[in-house]
């Protein structure tokens, strides 16, 4: 029972051990009290936040929906950050496992002779003999100096930061497919605008032919007629370009071929969400990203006494038993038992200047990390700002382009009107025309202008993720001693 317990002084020893890692905080951040762009899309209470989930279903559109729960099961870039997220779990296994010995087990048979001249031979030793031998052997490093549960804290730290960039990815690639689609139904809703256009030049067109038939048109009038059809015609195609690289874009976001997937030319009406945005103070809880960067500060902050731990001495506990004989037979008796336990000890004396470079590389990193962590706080309070400030003046333009587009419908039906009555020539209808296209095109565009900022705002928001959905110390901790890494 000896060893046992000398075993247990060990761990008593490595429980009251010392820990080099400077005390961690993560740095203070200035916090604005409010948002400075107003919007109807705020609320007036602070704790109100995106509902977690299915950010997407805000917008009221079946077809996003199906392809935000395809992107998820389906996409490759979140299927390499899912592997890189188990791979980095796996590291926080193999750094726990310095927080328990080490056991291996071995045996051998082997039949020898002596040489005759072989020093200290006693004249009672056979020339040939077996030696028969079985046992385990134990090594344990005392963590006196906290480098082995600094490691592990780094660990810890690394693999939270690791699941915080997988929901920063998921959250990108669900925003980006929404923004690309978006854009796909503007096309969708341009097409149709511009088929219909193309109709009603094709029918101002033979009216203008019939008219310079019986003399009452110029030349003019029909070269301008042919040329506003063509150009319309020339836009449409453009359009349906346009959508198809968009289609494209869709196809690789939901990891299918681009050559098989396809989706339906449909005009729809979107739902112009209510977004929450709460008050500045809680992006820091509601950001992947940014949590990402705080756990990787915290990371560095443990590595810091990993390096510095390397000035003291390492010591190590070893044991080993077994059983040794030259006869198989009872070879597993007490007479043929072995034993040995002991602690050892091994210190630098002189790696021109090794350590010291290690740990001044250590605190550099934490530097940067801690750069980085508030540069991409300031880049989230910045990136809200930025859709706040787009969704409130896109809300007022869209009154004023609405009322523009109906100005130059009239104005259009007006020239029609006067041209059929011979008051004006046909540059006033093209010139009618050409305005009141442009402006319902104008309301389009805004429209999906809108949506896409408000795809913006929510993934600037973090999509209604939380701090508190990244595995936490414990958990990981019971995942690696279960040898499950998670």
């Amino acid at each position: 029972m000896r060893p046992l317990r000398l075993l247990a002084l060990a761990a008593g020893t490595l429980l009251a051990g010392c820990s080099f890692a400077p005390t961690y905080q993560a740095p203070a951040v200035a916090m604005p009290a409010a948002w400075r762009d107003k919007g109807p899309w705020q609320t007036g209470t602070p704790a109100d936040q995106l509902s977690r989930g299915s950010w997407w279903r805000l917008f009221g559109d079946d077809t996003l929906s199906g392809l935000e729960v395809q992107v998820i099961s389906a996409n490759t870039t979140l299927a390499a950050a899912l592997a890189h997220y188990d791979a980095e779990r796996q590291l926080l296994v193999e750094a726990r496992s310095g927080l328990f010995p080490s056991i291996t087990g071995g045996g051998s048979m082997s039949r020898n002779r002596q040489s005759d001249n072989r020093p200290l031979r006693g004249s009672n030793q056979p020339d040939v003999y077996n030696a028969d031998t079985v046992g385990l052997g134990l090594n344990y490093e005392a963590d006196l100096w906290g480098q082995v549960r600094n490691q592990v804290d780094a660990g810890t730290a690394t693999t939270q930061a690791a699941a915080a960039d997988l929901e920063s990815l998921r959250l990108s690639l669900q925003a980006t497919l929404a923004t690309d689609y978006f854009r796909l139904r503007g096309l969708d809703a341009e097409a149709e605008l511009l088929t219909q256009a193309v109709a009603d030049y094709s029918k101002a067109l033979k009216l203008t032919q019939l008219r310079h038939e019986g003399g009452i048109a110029s030349g003019i009038d029909v070269g301008r007629a042919e040329t506003q059809l063509e150009s319309a015609s020339a836009a449409a195609q453009d359009v349906a370009a346009q959508r198809a690289l968009y289609e494209h874009a869709l196809a690789v976001l939901v990891g299918e071929p681009a050559s098989s997937f396809s989706l339906a030319p449909a005009v729809v009406a979107m739902t112009m969400p209510h977004i929450p945005v709460g008050v500045p103070a809680t992006l820091l809880q509601r950001r992947p990203d940014i949590a990402a960067a705080e756990r990787r500060l915290a990371a560095a902050n443990a590595e810091i006494g990993v390096a510095r731990a390397a000035y003291f001495p390492v010591i190590d506990i070893d044991a080993t038993g077994g059983y040794q004989s030259t006869s198989v037979a009872h070879w597993l008796s007490a007479p043929n038992s072995f034993w040995s336990l002991g602690p050892s000890a091994l210190v630098t004396v002189f790696d021109a200047g090794l350590h010291k470079a290690q740990v001044a590389e250590a605190r550099d990193r934490y530097v940067e990390a801690s750069a980085d962590y508030r540069g991409r706080v300031l880049g989230a309070f910045a990136e809200v700002e930025d859709n706040l400030a787009l969704l409130d003046d896109y809300a007022a333009e869209a009154g004023e382009r609405q009322s523009a587009s109906t100005a130059a419908t009239h104005t259009e039906a007006l020239a029609m009107d006067r041209y059929r009555e011979g008051v004006v020539n046909y540059l006033d209808v093209v010139t009618a025309q050409t305005a009141a296209l442009q402006a319902q095109q104008d309301v389009l565009a805004l429209a999906t202008q809108r949506l896409q900022a408000s795809v913006g705002l929510i993934r600037a928001l973090g999509g209604g993720w939380s701090r508190d959905a990244l595995p936490g110390a414990e958990s990981l901790a019971r995942a690696a001693e279960s040898g499950q890494g998670g």
